[in-house]
């Protein structure tokens, strides 16, 4: 029994919740009164006016809408204000800025990380035991440092043997010189015969070339003997590997990698629509995630976009000459690639008119005009746009309660320094 009276109480409360849901109305796509809506019970019977719904609405249950209701739910904020100001005459106060045409920076901001312009490996250029490694992991050298001694071995005494060879051979020289001179002056007497002077220039001829093969051999010893000093050929900093003291480096084993952070190197690519602008020696700004900035210039632009991206690689240098900005760090590159005709809008004067087009209201004559407008560039000083007038009035105050073609009163607004370059104070709306 007690089952049956809760089973039946609970019928009774779905019911009347069936009968409340039934009165109410059901919107298509939030199209708002008269536009898309239906009453729940018309879409049950699949028409508005059966006969469920028509004893309801007599009932005076069903919602009902006038022509006039549907109309006003369909208006806008501004075409409300616009209507009630037309019926009583009155006209709306809205304050204006004449805003002027200026020369907009065409800035492009370029996303990648810094590299090193080079890592140079200084390798040793013959075999030999390390004697002294000069250098140690994070070092700043400068071209021209001396990072590692390799044992000399023999190569000094290679290079007095050479000396040596190199004394012999220009006294053969001396005396060939002697020889020549002396049997010139015999010939010249007659006191030596005619053929003899052929002989004495081949001698000359020999120990010239004597002393140009002991000279060459020199020039190889010591050059031999200078391969044990392995110096910086870069500037930069010392990174591993780094040879050990007593360890055998063969000819192309490292000493030390340096990294040449100077000049630093930003990685990163240009959108196909932006590469048209793209040049070698446009200024650029970097700014790291680190807050460190530098200023320096488009070495490269790729001829070729990359497949994936569809972007061109570019290359921008900047002078790093303490390293204070380390290979690897994110950053961003803003590259100036010229000017252009704009406008520079606070945010805020930017609205949309019916149709969803983005765009500004301003007053000509006294009568309300949207002017559509394209965005440039987002800077914190404003908006640069495209598409306005060399001068125009812009509402700043009040455009969403006015609209195209209205009649308004104006009040010209106090003119920043940042947007038209004047400054005046103007009546109040």
């Amino acid at each position: 029994m007690q089952f049956l009276k809760s089973f039946g109480l609970s019928l009774f409360i779905l019911a009347g919740a069936a009968i409340w849901l039934g009165t109410g109305s059901f919107v298509m796509g939030g199209q708002g009164p008269g536009n898309g809506e239906r009453s729940i019970i018309g879409l049950i019977e699949g028409d508005d006016h059966g006969p469920i719904s028509t004893a309801l609405a007599e009932a005076g249950v069903l919602p009902e809408h006038s022509e006039e209701e549907v109309e006003e739910a369909r208006m806008t904020v501004a075409e409300r204000v616009a209507e009630t100001n037309g019926a009583s005459g009155a006209s709306v106060s809205v304050r204006t800025q004449t805003f002027e045409l200026q020369q907009m920076p065409i800035e492009v901001t370029l996303r990648g990380r810094t590299t090193a312009a080079a890592n140079v490996s200084a390798v040793a250029e013959t075999a030999a035991v390390v004697e002294t490694v000069h250098v140690e992991k994070g070092d700043q050298v400068e071209a021209g440092d001396l990072l590692c001694s390799l044992a000399p071995g023999t190569r000094a005494a290679a290079v007095a043997q050479a000396e040596a060879a190199l004394a012999q051979a220009e006294a053969g020289l001396a005396q060939a010189q002697l020889d020549l001179e002396t049997n010139t002056s015999l010939r010249e007497r007659g006191l030596a015969p005619a053929n003899t002077a052929n002989s004495v220039q081949v001698a000359l001829a020999g120990a010239e070339a004597q002393v140009s093969s002991a000279q060459a051999a020199l020039d190889n010893a010591r050059a031999e003997l200078d391969r044990t000093e392995i110096v910086a050929e870069v500037s930069g900093l010392v990174q591993a590997p780094i040879a050990t003291r007593g360890s055998m480096l063969s000819q192309g084993g490292v000493c030390a990698t340096i990294v040449q952070l100077d000049p630093i190197v930003f990685s990163g690519s240009v959108a196909e629509a932006n590469i048209t602008l793209a040049r070698t020696g446009l200024a650029a700004t970097l700014h790291t995630v680190t807050n460190q900035e530098a200023t320096g210039e488009v070495t490269y632009v790729a001829a070729s976009a990359d497949d994936a991206t569809r972007s061109f690689p570019v290359e921008i240098e900047f002078d790093n000459p303490d390293f204070s900005i380390r290979e690897g760090v994110t950053a961003t590159a803003t590259v100036n690639m010229g000017s252009m005709p704009g406008h520079l809008l606070p945010q805020s004067v930017l609205t949309l008119n019916d149709e969803g087009v983005l765009g500004v209201k301003s007053v000509q004559d006294g009568i309300v005009a949207f002017t559509p407008v394209t965005i440039v560039s987002d800077t914190r000083d404003g908006v640069w746009v495209t598409g306005l007038p060399q001068s125009i009035d812009i509402i700043t105050i009040g455009q969403e309660f006015v609209i195209d073609g209205q009649t308004v009163q104006t009040g010209q607004e106090a003119v920043s320094d940042d947007t038209t370059g004047t400054s005046e104070e103007g009546a109040p709306a």
